[in-house]
C-alpha cells in the first residue's frame, strides 16, 4: 500500500495501487484512480464518474452527451499543439456555440498565431482562465443591520468597510466561501497528460481535478487522463478528431467557417498532405470538408504563401545561422533578442520559422531552434520526424510536448551554453 502525500500535506485518503502505477506522482495517481476500476479511493477526494459509470452508451455517445449537457465548457489548447490545436479549438468552439453553449478557448502557448487570423473567432482565444470562480463573503445582518458599505485597494489588498446601524458583529456572523467553477466541462486538445497544459494546469490543479475532463488527442503517447477520452490514433490531426465529434452530435452543424477551421488543422498537421503518415482516409475527410465549403485556397495562402516583411526578415536571419550535422540528420539555428528586434517581430512567428527550416532541409530528421525569450529565459523548440521522438530527445531537460514537437526552457544560462549542451547530447543520443 502506498500512502500518498502532496506538497508536504498528508491527505485523508489511501490508495491501493497496481504495481505498475507505484511510480506515479500524486497528481497523476489521482488522475489514474479517477478512471480505474482496479483502484479504490476513499476520502474527501472520492469522485464518482457518472459520465462513464451511469451512462449505458458507447464512447462516442458518452462524449456527445457530455458536450450536449454542458452549459459552459472551456477548450484548453495544450503546449505545442500548434496551428492544428488552435484551428481545431476554433472549429469545435463554433459548433458548441451553435448549440447554445457559452464556450471559451484558452491556449497554453498564448494568443492565436497571426497566420491563423483569417479563421473565424481567432481573436477570442485567451491566454489564461478569467473569472474562474467567485469568492463570496456572507454577513448575517438579521440582528445588526448595515448602515454603510465602502471598499478601497491598498498595498495590493482589498479592504471592505462595513458600518453597523447599531451594535456590532461577531466573528461567527461572517462566512466566506468560493462558488462553483464557472466552467462545467474542460475540453483538452493535444495533451498527453495534464502537465502538457502548462501553466493552465499548474496554476489551477483543483479546477482540473474537480471538473469533468474530455481529453481529445491523436497520439499513442496519450495517458487517457480524462473522464472521457477521445484518442483517435487513425486521425490525421486534432482537426479531423474534432470533426468526428461534431458529426457524432449533429452533422448539420458543420458550416463553411467550421469546415475551414478543421481543414486548416489537417493541412497544418500534415504539412499540406506531405507527411508520410497521410492515408486515403485523411484525403477523404479533407474532400468532405471541401464539400462543406472549406476555403482551401485561403488556408494555403495564409499558412504558406502570405508572410509579413518582419517574418521574412526573421526567416532570412534563421537561414543564415543554419547549422547541420549530416551524420545525425540534425539541423539547428540560434536567434537572439536582437534578431527579433531587428526583424520587428516576436516569438509568435517562430512556428513559421521552423516550418521554413524543415522546407529548406528536406533530409533533416531533427530540427532545433534556440531563442532568447522576452522573459530572459532560453527556449529550445525541437521538431522531429519519425522514427525520431522530440520528447525522448529532450528528456534530459524534462522536455514537454509531443513526439513531433517538444519544448525546453532554461534559466540562468547563456544561449551559447544551452546550444552547446543540447546539441552535444542530441548527437550522442542520435548515434547511440
Amino acid at each position: 500500500m502506498r500512502e500518498a502525500t502532496y506538497a508536504g500535506i498528508k491527505p485523508d485518503f489511501f490508495v491501493f495501487v497496481k504495481p505498475e502505477h507505484a511510480g506515479l506522482t500524486p497528481l497523476k495517481l489521482i488522475a489514474k484512480v479517477r478512471h480505474s476500476h482496479a483502484c479504490l479511493l476513499r476520502g474527501p477526494y472520492a469522485l464518482e464518474d457518472t459520465l462513464r459509470q451511469r451512462m449505458p452508451f458507447n464512447k462516442a455517445q458518452q462524449i456527445s452527451e457530455a458536450l450536449k449537457r454542458s452549459a459552459s465548457p472551456v477548450v484548453c489548447v495544450a503546449e505545442g499543439a500548434g496551428a492544428d490545436g488552435y484551428a481545431a479549438a476554433l472549429g469545435l468552439a463554433r459548433a458548441l456555440g451553435k448549440l447554445g453553449k457559452k464556450v471559451e478557448i484558452v491556449a497554453a502557448d498564448g494568443k492565436t498565431p497571426s497566420v491563423l487570423s483569417f479563421l473565424a473567432g481567432a481573436d477570442t482565444v485567451k491566454t489564461t482562465f478569467e473569472r474562474l470562480r467567485r469568492f463570496r463573503i456572507e454577513l448575517d445582518i438579521s440582528k445588526t443591520p448595515v448602515d454603510g458599505l465602502s471598499y478601497e485597494l491598498k498595498n495590493q489588498k482589498l479592504l471592505i468597510h462595513l458600518e453597523p446601524r447599531q451594535g456590532s458583529w461577531k466573528k461567527e456572523d461572517v462566512k466566506m466561501a468560493a462558488s462553483m467553477y464557472r466552467h462545467d466541462l474542460i475540453i483538452v486538445l493535444g495533451a498527453a497528460d495534464f502537465e502538457a497544459c502548462g501553466k493552465l494546469y499548474s496554476a489551477h490543479p483543483d479546477f482540473f481535478t474537480h471538473t469533468p475532463v474530455l481529453n481529445i488527442d491523436v497520439r499513442a503517447e496519450n495517458e487517457h487522463f480524462g473522464h472521457l477520452n477521445a484518442v483517435d490514433l487513425t486521425a490525421s490531426s486534432l482537426g479531423e478528431a474534432c470533426l468526428a465529434i461534431v458529426e457524432s452530435m449533429d452533422p448539420s452543424l458543420v458550416d463553411e467557417e467550421m469546415a475551414t477551421a478543421f481543414l486548416t488543422g489537417i493541412i497544418a498537421r500534415t504539412r499540406s498532405f506531405r507527411a508520410r503518415t497521410v492515408t486515403p482516409k485523411h484525403l477523404e475527410v479533407a474532400g468532405k470538408l471541401l464539400g462543406k465549403g472549406a476555403k482551401r485556397d485561403k488556408i494555403v495562402e495564409n499558412l504558406y504563401r502570405t508572410r509579413t516583411v518582419p517574418t521574412l526578415k526573421l526567416w532570412g536571419t534563421a537561414l543564415t545561422r543554419l547549422k547541420s550535422d549530416v551524420a545525425t540528420k540534425l539541423v539547428w539555428c540560434v536567434l537572439t533578442r536582437a534578431d527579433f528586434t531587428a526583424a520587428g517581430t516576436d516569438e509568435r512567428e517562430l512556428a513559421d520559422v521552423v516550418d521554413e527550416l524543415i522546407t529548406s532541409s528536406p533530409d533533416a530528421q531533427v530540427i532545433a531552434l534556440f531563442y532568447e525569450a522576452a522573459d530572459g529565459s532560453i527556449q529550445t523548440l525541437v521538431r522531429a520526424e519519425r522514427p525520431r521522438n522530440a520528447v525522448s530527445l529532450t528528456e534530459n531537460w524534462h522536455g514537454i510536448g509531443t513526439p513531433e514537437e517538444a519544448r525546453v526552457s532554461f534559466k540562468g544560462k547563456t544561449i551559447i551554453d544551452v546550444e552547446r549542451e543540447v546539441i552535444a547530447q542530441m548527437k550522442k543520443t542520435l548515434t547511440a
